[in-house]
């Protein structure tokens, strides 16, 4: 019986990804910093022997400023254009399951922020405290150095601009 080596599951998907990080001349260490992923997670999608998150997929896309259609041959690469397939106890391997409800279901509240930047933009990681050692990640945004530069400035002037107001004390009420 001959023994047949297969190739890794999501080969053409880690080719393209390493081709187009080639070709934009940077290393692996740039685009997993930028992503906040670990090299070694990076290496393996590109081998691979990994597939992305749908998430991760969504910020390497981001990341490399790709075409529409270039982000949808991509996705379908991973296997993310059939319908999502929901896990089953046995599939999440004993990991916690947490659940966080806001006040308002429309806004996300965090008490943690995690900044990393490089020369093609900046990438913000929102977080929540979970009652664990690391928080729990809420939101990510990434944007141009530009725009960062530009919600700086009008975060500044909003803040500026919007003073808490005190109530009043009990002894204004008075008079």
């Amino acid at each position: 019986m001959s023994e047949e080596r297969q190739s890794p599951p999501f080969q053409s998907l880690g080719r393209r990804l390493k081709t187009i990080r080639q070709k934009l001349h940077e290393s692996v260490a740039d685009v997993s910093g930028a992503v906040e992923i670990d090299e070694n997670t990076l290496q393996r999608i590109e081998l691979g022997s990994e597939r992305p998150t749908e998430d991760i997929l969504m910020l390497l896309i981001n990341h490399f400023g790709m075409r529409e259609d270039e982000a949808a041959s991509l996705w379908q690469l991973a296997g993310y254009d059939r319908p999502h397939q929901h896990e089953t106890d046995e599939d999440m391997n004993g990991k916690a399951a947490v659940f966080l409800m806001t006040v308002d279901p429309r806004i996300i509240y965090t008490d943690g922020i995690q900044i990393t930047a490089n020369k093609n933009g900046v990438v913000m990681t929102f977080s929540q405290s979970s009652g664990t050692p690391n928080p729990l990640a809420t939101a990510r945004v990434g944007m141009s150095r530009e725009q960062a530069y530009n919600v700086l400035r009008i975060l500044q002037q909003t803040l500026q601009h919007s003073e808490p107001r005190q109530l009043p004390t009990s002894t204004d009420q008075d008079q």
